[in-house]
């Protein structure tokens, strides 16, 4: 008796998943069509901004190696490119290379970059710190004290370990 109980059980166990299958057929095939649809789209947009980071690398460094080589024009125009692409990596170097070779000289351009890498870059806690501390250094020459107050307030108020440096500058 009890087997033949347990092989109704089971049956019917059977049965009910059988039918909760032809009954939900077309909403599981739907729930796993959405599920292959996304990791598709997941692994393509993963592969696209690949694809975009090493192109922006091979522009840094086909700039870098034309100045090197002497061919200077253009050179500007191609690294202001790779800043606006807002990327972590290549945008601050792009900047910094304009800067420290003197191939950008106006100020208002200059702070303009800077305030790219400060407000629409997602550069770490503390890198932004130093691109603000690097901006009021450059600025310390020749904006008045006000303005280099509120240049470096943001490092001033937080606990970075460039804020020891800003308070000196702005001691100075």
């Amino acid at each position: 008796m009890d087997q033949e109980i347990d092989i109704i059980n089971t049956n019917t166990r059977i049965e009910k998943i059988k039918n909760l299958f032809n009954n939900y057929k077309k909403q599981l095939v739907s729930i796993l069509v959405i599920i292959i649809l996304i990791l598709f789209g997941f692994f393509f947009y993963q592969d696209y901004k690949s694809e975009k980071k090493e192109d922006l690398a091979n522009k840094y460094d086909l700039a870098l190696v034309k100045y090197n080589s002497g061919q200077k024009e253009n050179i500007k125009q191609e690294l202001k490119e790779v800043i606006n692409a807002k990327d972590k990596t290549y945008s601050p170097l792009a900047f910094y290379f304009l800067f420290d070779n003197d191939i950008i000289n106006s100020k208002d351009e200059i702070n303009s970059f800077f305030d790219i890498l400060i407000d629409e870059i997602n550069l770490d806690k503390e890198t932004k710190n130093l691109v603000i501390f690097k901006k009021g250094l450059y600025n310390s020459d020749f904006a008045d004290e006000n303005r280099l107050l509120e240049i470096l307030n943001p490092v001033i108020k937080s606990e970075s370990i460039w804020k020891p440096h800003a308070l000196y500058l702005m001691a100075e």
